[in-house]
This record gives structure tokens, sequence and C-alpha cells, in this order.
């Protein structure tokens, strides 16, 4: 088998298999699909975002992580008199959120540059052929399925913004349904443009030019210089032993990545293979290793401030420090009180995650997101910004507070799973804060009670959200019955939902299968060659 994908839809997984099929490897399928996303899952990612990937090479065991998440903007500029940054509400039925957009409310996009720089540094293709799928999506336009109509509906708001979005959102007066094709004027010709000109179009070429002059002109704080130097980082892994496993995490400006970790060496002490899955014993374990993860994150946030990067990771990582946090656990369980859970703001969960691996074992998790977007089409280009700067649980410290050139820090985190040097498991999710909770339930899943990989990505999920365990719909329950009466907070949701995260996920299989599984909560899809 040449490889496996899987993805956030049907056209994402088509496209990296086309590649394989090719005579491509995993990077080429995964820069494809990634482009390819950038359309058929408009409803959750747009090419004006940024990302993270995580390549592993089994031919050599190396590992490396590209972070292309965004930065602050405002290099060599002046702030503007008046920012363009407006505030607007969705409804997501049981509660509603404020998101900002308008062109303050866009930070440094690194999706282009990223995913440029990782097919020419391991692609074997051409990024023109890299670029087909998609240049053919942005020509005849594509049909949306139901899970990207829903989406763009539930942030209606966002994208009937300004008259340019209405004309690809509701041209027919309507949000886009389920079914109609959606159609992006331009796109095709700056998705041309890119293919012959490389990352340079992105920086300074004519989409950078269309870009800073709309910002400029409009009440943005994007310069040609935030364009012009934007870095793409290469970094190590993490690297956290797990049973007779090693899983490797993304480290910050991913804040998932360490978060991960940190619960995953918390989950070591116990012998969870012997509780039953779904027990109540089991759901309370979970609630207490995510509880103390909030407690602890409260150290994170304070020492990624105070000292260099890798001091705050030994630090936070150390055996000593998550000690502290696994006696506390054994405290909270032997009493059979729920240990205290600190609340964490989460925005919309808009973001898109792929896997791959290749037959010659390449593999690629590759997280990308846009926040919701900003509102707005750049004029002329078909290229739609993110509103990172617009999201509050990015910005505890207030909007537009950040130095410019500094990294914004992320909760996404594409992983990479390994036995004896041999690749397990790949996976990421979408999802905001329950990125976490998502990627930890399919690792143990996975790793801990021996399932099959869809039985481990697909079934019921729980998620801590200021002191109630969230269970989707598929738990026993008589066993989340039993937790309540030990005293803990849980809600039982009637459905399968996006808000349990987007882990698709591909795994090289004990028996040697290379085998993917889509997250059915977000039109997960897969593909082989």
């Amino acid at each position: 088998m040449a490889g496996v994908i899987a993805a956030g839809g049907r056209e994402t997984a088509v496209a990296g298999a086309e590649m394989l099929r090719r005579g491509g490897n995993a990077v080429d399928a995964a820069v494809a699909a990634a482009f390819v996303s950038f359309i058929a899952e408009i409803g959750v990612v747009h090419l004006g975002g940024s990302g993270i990937a995580q390549l592993y090479d089994a031919r050599n065991g190396r590992s490396v992580v590209y972070d292309f998440f965004s930065d602050m903007p405002g290099k060599g500029g002046t702030p503007p008199e008046r920012l363009d940054f407006e505030r607007v509400t969705i409804d997501f039925g049981p509660t509603t959120q404020d998101f900002y957009l308008g062109r303050a409310s866009v930070a440094v996009p690194g999706n282009i540059v990223g995913l440029c720089r990782m097919a020419a540094d391991y692609g074997r293709l051409p990024l023109a052929t890299l670029l087909e799928p998609a240049m053919r999506l942005a020509r005849e336009g594509v049909i949306l399925d139901e899970f990207q109509a829903n989406t763009c509906a539930l942030l209606a708001p966002l994208y009937t913004h300004t008259t340019e979005m209405r004309q690809i959102f509701a041209p027919n007066g309507h949000i886009v349904q389920p079914g109609e094709r959606l159609f992006i004027p331009h796109l095709a010709e700056t998705l041309a443009e890119l293919a012959a000109e490389g990352e340079q179009f992105a920086r300074n070429g004519r989409l950078a030019q269309a870009i800073v002059h709309d910002q400029q002109k409009n009440g943005g704080l994007l310069t040609p210089q935030d364009l012009l130097e934007y870095q793409v980082r290469q970094l190590s892994a993490i690297r956290i032993p797990y049973r007779e496993f090693e899983v490797l995490l993304p480290p910050p400006s991913s804040a998932g990545g360490v978060l991960i970790a940190f619960s995953l060496k918390l989950l070591s002490h116990f012998d969870i293979a012997t509780y039953p899955h779904g027990s109540a014993r089991h759901l309370q374990l979970l609630y207490e290793i995510m509880a103390a993860t909030t407690r602890a994150r409260l150290y994170w946030d304070r020492w990624s401030e105070e000292m260099p990067v890798a001091e705050a990771v030994g630090r936070f990582l150390s055996d000593e420090f998550v000690t502290q946090f696994f006696i506390e656990i054994e405290k909270a369980i032997h009493r059979g009180r729920p240990g205290t859970a600190h609340p964490e703001q989460a925005t919309h969960p808009d973001t898109s995650h792929l896997s791959v691996i290749d037959g010659d074992g390449l593999a690629v998790s590759l997280t990308t997101t846009a926040g919701e977007s900003a509102g707005y089409v750049v004029p002329k280009t078909g290229y739609i910004p993110n509103n990172m700067l617009g999201e509050a649980d990015l910005h505890p410290s207030g909007f537009h507070t950040r130095p410019a050139g500094q990294r914004i820090p992320t909760m996404m985190t594409p992983t990479v799973v390994l036995k004896d040097g041999r690749i397990r498991l790949v996976v990421g999710s979408g999802g905001s804060i329950r990125i976490r909770s998502a990627i930890l339930q399919v690792l143990s899943n996975l790793l801990d009670f021996r399932m099959r990989l869809n039985e481990a990505v697909n079934t019921a999920r729980v998620h801590l959200e200021d002191g109630v365990l969230q269970c989707e719909a598929g738990y026993d329950a008589a066993a989340v019955a039993e937790l309540e009466r030990m005293g803990y907070g849980v809600n039982r949701w009637d459905r399968r939902s996006i808000y349990f995260g987007g882990a698709h996920s591909v795994s090289w299989a004990d028996d040697g299968r290379l085998v993917a599984a889509g997250d059915n909560r977000r039109g997960g899809a897969v593909a082989s060659v």
C-alpha cells in the first residue's frame, strides 16, 4: 500500500490520495489535502489561517515539528487612529459567544508559507502539482456536505458580514445549504499564481501586496514587514514515554502539547486498562486527570511567560512537579469528592486536522485553523483572512496587548506515537480546549484499551468544563448516574457533537496494515492507495 489519509472531508482525503497515487509521499499528500480543505472545509478553515504539523520518518527516526502558527502584527508600522475591530455574537443554542472580526482581528498568517516550506523541504512533487486539486475545486466550485454547510449557517453573522462574503456564502439570498455549490471568485487565479511563484507570493508578491493595501486602507495592523519577515519554525518534538510507547508532541507555540504530555504522565501512574471502559471508575479518573491538568495550567501559563521555553517545559513536566498532582488525584479518589477544576475559556472549534502515513514510513500530522475568519475577503483574491486577534482565549491579558512579532500560543497538538521506533498512531484534533481531551482519550483507547482504530476514534468521549463532566451520547447511563451520586457534576448529551473534537487518525496496526479512521463528529473521511 502506498499510504493512507484521514481528514475532515471527502474532497480533502481524495486530494491526498491522488498525490500518493502520483508518486508523492506523505508530505505531498498532506500539503495537497490542506489546500483543498481551505475550500472543501470552508466552514472551519481558510487559506488565510495558520497551523502546526509534525513529521516523523521511520527510516531514520527523525521527527520535526513545523510551527507556522500566527504572529502578532505591527512590525515597522504605526497603529491606525481607528481599528476595524467589530464584535459579533454567535448563538450556539445553549449559550452565546462573542467574537471580533475586521482588519484589526487579523494576525500574521502562516498557512501558505508553512505548507510551501514543508513541500520544498520534504516533498517529491512540484508545488504546481500539489495545488492542482485545489485549483480544480476553485474553478468548479465545491458542493458542501451537511457538516460544512451547517457550520456556515452557525457562523452566518460572520459569513454574511460584507457584500463579498455574502457573494460566497449566501449568493441566493440565504446561507449556503447542504448539497449546494459554493464558489469563491478569484481564488483559482490566486492559487495559479501561488503555484508559479511559491511562498514569495504570500510574502511580497501580488497577494501580499493586496493584503497589506487592504489593511492599511481599512484600519488593520498587518505590515509588509510582518509578511516578509515571518518565520516558519522547525522544532524538536516533546518525547514522552507512555507504557511501552513513545508519544511525540509539539512544543510551544503549542500549549496543547505540553498539557497533553502532563496528562499522560499523570495517567501513566494508573493501570487504567483494568478499569472497565466507560465505567464510573473510569469516568472518575478521567475527570480527575483533566481537573488536575486545568490546575497545573495556571503554573504553565505563568512559567511560559517568565522563563525560557525549554526551562519552562522541563520544570512543568518534571517528575517532582507531576507527582504533586498525582497525590492530589489519589486523595480525591480515596475520599470520593471531586478535585477542583480551574475554568478555561474556549472558542468555537473552527479547526481541522488530517493525518497521513505513506508506505515508506513517513508520517504527517497536520492541524490548521483560521479562527472563525475576519468576516471579509481581500479584494480580487478570494483570500479570507483569519481573526486570531479576535479570540479572547488567545489573549487573556486583553486584545492587541502582545508585542509585534510574538507568536500567539495555540492548543493545536498534532501527535505521533511510536512503538519500538515504528509508527503506531498519527492523531490530532480540532476543537479549541477540547483538542486535549479528544487526543488523550483516543490515545488511551488505542494504547490502553487496545481498541481498533475506528472504535478508538469514534467511541463516546467526555470533556471537563467548569467543573462539569460533559458526557457525549453513548456512555452507559448507569455509570454516569453512579458518578453523579459520588458528587461529580455531569451533563448528559443526547447526541454526538463537534464539541468533542475531530480526531482524524491513521495507524500502523500491530499486524502491519495501514489503517485510517475519520472522526464521524466532523465529517471525517479516509482514503488509501
